[in-house]
């Protein structure tokens, strides 16, 4: 009956806790956090940002008669560029114009090649 006592009072008993039992301390929890951030801002943001810069340029250095591209597709040649507004006029074809916001320029598209120099080759 004594052993019997003793090895319930040895199982009732908590084991002493171990090293490899604790927890990680705080800071060594956060450095995968901490990493996962500094890949997310290499790899995202900093070359979205670098990309607006650029689209940002491009828009403020547009003059009439630079062909553009719009967001939805819409190729035309500017036609009236007013600074302190956000919008310019693109000019379609002989007569149609219509008002589009700077920030909807995709692309500042090069001129195409005269159709004479086209017919010569």
């Amino acid at each position: 009956m004594n052993s019997l006592l003793a090895s319930l009072t040895l199982l009732a008993e908590e084991p002493v806790p171990d090293a490899a039992d604790q927890p990680p301390p705080m800071g060594q929890m956060f450095i995968p956090l901490i990493l996962m951030a500094v890949v997310f801002y290499f790899l995202i943001l900093r070359p979205q940002t670098k990309e607006r810069k650029k689209h940002d340029q491009m828009v403020r250095e547009l003059k009439k008669n630079d062909r553009v591209v719009t967001a939805g597709g819409i190729v035309g040649t500017v036609a009236n560029v007013t600074p302190d507004s956000n919008e310019i006029t693109i000019k379609i074809d002989d007569n149609t114009r219509i008002r589009v916001l700077k920030s909807h320029i995709s692309v500042a598209a090069p001129e195409p090649k005269d159709s004479k120099d086209s017919k010569e080759s």
